[in-house]
């Protein structure tokens, strides 16, 4: 292995070109260095979502945490920010914003590594990691992880922004249960960080993104969760208004160990989509029940009076979750975002299914909305820490908010306008229910920092000033603008 250059050294040595500074660098890298022209440049620089045209001045696709270290200090001695991404998830704010063709890109995606410690049911993963690397680790051990919605969803990033999961009403954000992490902040050196050391960073990565140094390894809590009763519900969009008031007010009464979703989906007439989706418009509503089947049968019961045309609901391993939610499961282009809403109410629902229901000609191929409440409250997130001996929060413990609405279409050639007119029109017909807060991950187009983080802002700026002050570190959502 190469052995690590100090920031002195770099210091030191004046190095007339960029050229030169990068070549240095990638004689040093256990990985590779990119740069426009080579032959790997294009996939590369590819973020998840195909629509999005990332053109940083360099990438390192690294191999080790070492990398990391080094690339931030190559980076610091030749004028360059740095910006650390796995599989590339949320990449258009970033990619948006003007001088980022002043910044390496950091890769991370083949650093795929996951441990399992089951006797403290605690996970410790590389930054390239997905969900299905870590759900596929901890099954066999009868444990489960605060997972996204599908396996290919990187296991960093989710969690940095708060990590929303199938459990989150019983057990809170993902960020909650991290118990440490490793990072390389701006001066080039690699922390371990948790609640007793360097203990204001640590409040701020666990749900304040990565603006505060380029994050190589994570550790979080495991539970013992093996089966779950889930699946999804289906009926043909004519019945869209009747479903959703039904959830609406089912949504209202349930125990925080129900988490579920509702969407209304335009599929397009895909080969590699079942018969019974390829080409339909519907709605389906997605749910996760850690109840017995006949308690969950009984919950289910107002929704199933609905006479749904397909029902999957059954008892089922908890790593199954990662199919629940049908998401591509390779790359794909998208123009989406999202919003958090105090409630959904009839009125709502009414705004909601004029903009993207029975004849509102929307573009939008899915509009979601997922309940919160339970943990997901910052109050109780606060007393859920306090019970299982857990790091107080970060800073998101929670939402003051009861639902989260995603939705996305493909921007395919001729309905471009089309998909921007259909986005707007959802967001301002919801407007009304809007919450005061927004959800970083489902932030897929610039907002401030105000706006993300509220007053805890200035705490995340006193931060990012003590270990971060020259702005060396960049990322999708930055805490100074």
């Amino acid at each position: 292995m190469n052995t690590p250059v100090s920031l002195a050294e770099f210091a030191n040595v004046e190095l007339p070109t960029r050229e030169e500074a990068f070549a240095e660098l990638a004689a040093r890298l256990d990985g590779r260095l990119s740069v426009p022209g080579d032959p790997g440049w294009d996939a590369d620089r590819l973020a998840w979502n195909l629509a999005v045209d990332q053109r940083p001045a360099a990438v390192v696709v690294a191999a080790s945490a070492e990398d990391a270290v080094r690339t931030v200090r190559a980076a610091a001695a030749s004028g360059l920010g740095v910006a650390a991404q796995s599989t590339g998830h949320n990449a258009g704010p970033l990619a948006a914003q003007a001088d980022f063709d002043e910044v390496v890109l950091l890769r991370m995606h083949e650093l795929l590594g996951v441990e399992i410690d089951a006797e403290a049911r605690v996970a410790r993963i590389q930054p390239g990691a997905q969900w299905g690397d870590v759900v596929a680790a901890a099954t066999p051990h009868g444990l489960a992880a605060l997972a996204g919605s599908s396996h290919d969803v990187g296991v960093m990033g989710y969690t940095l922004g708060g990590g929303v999961s199938w459990l989150a009403r019983s057990h809170g954000l993902a960020a909650n249960q991290v118990l440490a992490a490793e990072i390389v902040t701006a001066d080039g050196e690699l922390r371990r960080i948790d609640a007793e050391h360097d203990a204001d960073l640590f409040w701020a990565i666990r749900g304040g993104g990565g603006d505060f140094g380029v994050v190589t390894a994570l550790e979080f809590r495991l539970f013992p969760i093996a089966e779950v009763v889930a699946g999804m519900l289906l009926w043909p969009l004519e019945a869209a208004d009747e479903v959703l008031r039904a959830w609406s007010e089912w949504t209202g009464g349930l125990p925080d160990s129900v988490t579920s979703t509702a969407r209304v989906l335009r599929l397009p007439p895909l080969p590699e989509l079942p018969p019974f989706l390829a080409g339909r418009s519907i709605v389906v509503i997605e749910a996760v029940c850690q109840e017995s089947p006949g308690r969950a049968a009984e919950l289910l019961a107002p929704l199933r009076a609905l006479a749904p045309e397909i029902d999957t609901v059954h008892p089922q391993p908890v790593a199954e979750l990662l199919q629940l939610h049908m998401d591509p499961p390779v790359p794909t282009p998208g123009h989406g975002d999202g919003m958090m809403l105090s409630e959904f109410s009839p009125a709502t629902v009414r705004a909601f299914l004029e903009a993207v229901g029975p004849g509102s000609e929307t573009a939008l191929l899915s509009a979601e909305i997922r309940h919160l409440g339970g943990a997901v409250d910052p109050d109780a997130a606060l007393a859920l820490a306090a019970e299982h001996d857990v790091p107080v929060p970060g800073v998101v413990s929670g939402f003051d908010a009861q639902y989260l609405v995603y939705a996305v279409g493909i921007p395919m050639p001729g309905i471009g306008d089309a998909l921007v007119m259909s986005l707007g029109r959802l967001f301002s017909r919801i407007e009304p229910w809007r919450a005061p807060v927004e959800y970083v991950n489902f932030a897929e187009h610039a907002r401030s920092a105000e706006q993300l983080w509220g007053d805890r802002v200035h705490r995340l700026r006193a931060v990012k000033h003590e270990v971060d002050p020259e702005g060396l570190i960049r990322s999708n959502h930055p805490v100074r603008r």
